[in-house]
């Protein structure tokens, strides 16, 4: 059963945010700016101006007082200490923004949008340092764990993209539709009905594992190596999109949660986990192996079919209710999934040890 945490917002909970010392932030409709207690106790509130919805909520990494927070085209950084006006606002983006990510050494922001721009911002100048581009909506974008000037995003362009910030154009592009017509899945009929459109990522602790969560219901597990990634596996636990994907910290659990009112839990570690504690030898071991385009051709196809066929959830969380949002945090000793739906009301989850 979901403890709830209620009395925080009137509006549906768009988005979540955890940061290093147990503060819950959540953003809803209509401009509602919420900060919780880890016993579920609204510590403080605030009513962003125009009213345009919260879209996303991020803690600095380094710094657990700054949040950012995107609400309509316009960034504000409020200080959790003192939840008055915000400290300062950035207005770099021209559509609504979807997304927010901060680097882990917070000298850089970046900002995904309805246009499909991604605004990279740098902090300490305080002005734009790259603007870079899908073709559809961005609906989101992570910098890396470890790697400070690299990030990876997605969009309902279908498109999942490697960048480096010292260029304005992507490293590396894979187009999730295509992908499908070439490994000749039993599903690629059924993909002009319900496209791989790209809602979400997460990057492991490690910084080259990730993974993509889609609309055809799948999820994909990458790993980056050098300037390109490659797809490491795909599974499906979820019939409709999964609109939310989120990695453990230090670990290769991966949460997800779907349009279908799923959330489940996925050890991805036996798969990918293994090859990634020495990633030198493990890149070395891939060129000793085969060439890169013998490998993506054949081995690696043939590891995402079968790998699709057995992956099963560790854990079935029936929430009932389309997910907008899950995060994952420590009360008390036990760790506890935080989700957000179409209610006003942020539902807590017990998580079984691994």
């Amino acid at each position: 059963m979901a403890v709830k945490w209620t009395g925080g917002h009137l509006s549906s909970i768009l988005c979540l945010n955890v940061n290093t010392e147990g503060l819950v932030a959540s953003g809803a409709e209509r401009g509602e700016l919420t900060l919780w207690d880890g016993r579920g106790t609204p510590a403080g509130q605030l009513q962003l101006p125009k009213a345009d919805d919260v879209t996303s909520v991020v803690f600095s990494p380094c710094r657990p007082t700054r949040l950012y927070t995107s609400h309509g085209e316009t960034i504000s950084l409020l200080d959790v200490r003192s939840l008055k006006e915000p400290v300062e606002r950035f207005h770099v983006n021209e559509e609504e923004i979807n997304c927010l990510s901060v680097n882990e050494t917070d000298n850089f922001l970046a900002a995904a949008d309805d246009s499909g721009a991604i605004k990279v911002m740098d902090l300490e100048n305080k002005k734009v340092s790259r603007s870079l581009r899908h073709s559809n909506i961005c609906s989101s974008v992570v910098f890396r764990p470890q790697r400070p000037q690299s990030l990876v995003s997605c969009g309902l362009d279908m498109q999942v993209m490697l960048w480096n910030l010292q260029k304005s154009r992507p490293l590396w592009t894979t187009n999730l539709q295509e992908r499908e017509t070439e490994e000749d899945s039993p599903q690629s009929a059924g993909q002009f009905f319900n496209p791989p459109l790209a809602h979400s990522l997460s990057v492991a602790s490690c910084g080259n594992i990730f993974g993509c969560g889609a609309q055809d219901g799948k999820v994909r597990i990458f790993r980056v190596t050098g300037v390109k990634f490659e797809r490491e596996l795909e599974f499906q636990g979820h019939s409709l999109g999964v609109s939310q994907v989120l990695f453990m910290p230090e670990a290769y659990w991966l949460l997800t949660g779907g349009n279908d009112g799923k959330v489940l839990l996925w050890d991805v570690c036996s798969d990918v986990g293994k090859q990634q504690k020495s990633p030198a030898k493990s890149l070395q071991r891939r060129k000793v192996q085969a060439p890169a385009s013998t490998r993506r051709d054949g081995k690696l196809k043939q590891v995402a079919s079968s790998e699709h066929a057995r992956v099963l959830p560790k854990l079935t969380i029936e929430h009932g209710e389309k997910v907008n949002w899950i995060s994952c945090m420590e009360i008390k000793g036990s760790k506890r999934v935080l989700v957000a739906d179409q209610s006003s009301s942020v539902s807590v989850y017990p998580l079984s040890e691994p």
